[in-house]
């Protein structure tokens, strides 16, 4: 009786386990990792289909599983670094461990992997994007003119006007794009945020977070980019607007300037038909968006 009680306790207490695995999404990590004897698969395609199997257990289970991106090459590195023996599966779950609380994740909701794969693959982008930003940031330095340090000016000028655009933008879901030339890439960020008739936002942090620093990054550095907004309502027209990047601060689009964004494709520059059932507007007054700072631009500092 007391070894059943005991099966038990173990497992209720397994459903109150959290855990990782780590996903090769594609076939070329996955054949990066078929040269360690101890990996066993030898079919990319039967490989998720055996791990979703298991994400599928686990939640029937009442487990939780988060799913993270696992990276050959950093992997290696990893046990380099480490003294690993890289051909061993507890090495492996080590270092699933490690990027479960450093790198990207999402939890299995019930999802095929058809979609939880290409959401992963965006969060890793994203993560990767606003570190990259952060880092351009924080090595702009202090401001030669004044001391101030340019990076946290710039996130701080950032965040005001993020706060003046959703509080100007009319109620519905809201979804901004933010795009800023920083080579060697354009680096893109989104932010989904929906504001009820009372005024009151909800929007996810981290996507605000990226959002900011890719917008600050742009105004700190005064590189080309821009900002576009669109809302959406039930039973009112979709209304888009936005904003073009000058100097440390916003440049509001003309109507014909958002309707040529939006009607050109970005790759091969042709023109595309308009959708129906949108407004393309000039953006709400913002205000006064401050007196800026001149000498902030890192481009003058010797």
């Amino acid at each position: 009786m007391a070894h059943t009680d005991h099966q038990s306790m173990r497992r209720v207490l397994r459903r109150e386990i959290a855990g990782t695995i780590g996903l090769l999404t594609d076939e070329h990590d996955f054949r990066a990792m078929r040269r360690y004897r101890s990996f066993t698969f030898d079919d990319h395609t039967t490989y998720l289909r055996q791990v979703e199997a298991l994400l599928k257990t686990r939640a029937a289970q009442g487990s939780h599983t988060a799913v993270a991106l696992f990276d050959p090459e950093e992997y290696a590195e990893y046990c380099a670094g480490t003294g690993l023996d890289p051909d061993a599966p507890a090495s492996r779950a080590r270092f699933t461990a490690e990027i479960a609380t450093t790198g990207p994740t999402v939890p299995y909701d019930g999802r095929p992997l058809t979609e939880l794969v290409p959401a992963l693959v965006d969060e890793a982008v994203r993560q990767a994007t606003w570190e990259y930003a952060s880092t351009l940031l924080a090595r702009l330095g202090p401001c030669t003119t004044c001391g101030e340090d340019i990076g946290r000016a710039a996130f701080d000028r950032a965040a005001g006007l993020l706060t003046r655009i959703l509080d100007t933008a009319p109620p519905g879901d809201q979804h901004l794009v933010c795009s800023v030339t920083a080579p060697p890439e354009t680096l893109v960020a989104a932010l989904h945020a929906d504001t009820d008739d009372s005024g009151a936002t909800q929007l996810d942090e981290a996507e605000a977070l990226e959002f900011t620093t890719v917008l600050a990054l742009g105004m700190a550095t005064r590189s080309p980019g821009g900002l576009v907004m669109r809302t959406t309502r039930p039973g009112i027209r979709d209304r888009v607007y936005g904003w073009r990047l000058r100097g440390d601060g916003l440049a509001p689009l003309t109507e014909g300037e958002v309707f040529d964004a939006y009607c050109t494709d970005a790759e091969s520059g042709d023109l595309i038909g308009p959708e129906s059932g949108v407004d393309y507007c000039v953006p709400p007054d913002l205000g006064d968006q401050g007196p800026g700072k001149k000498g902030h631009n890192p481009r003058h500092r010797p």
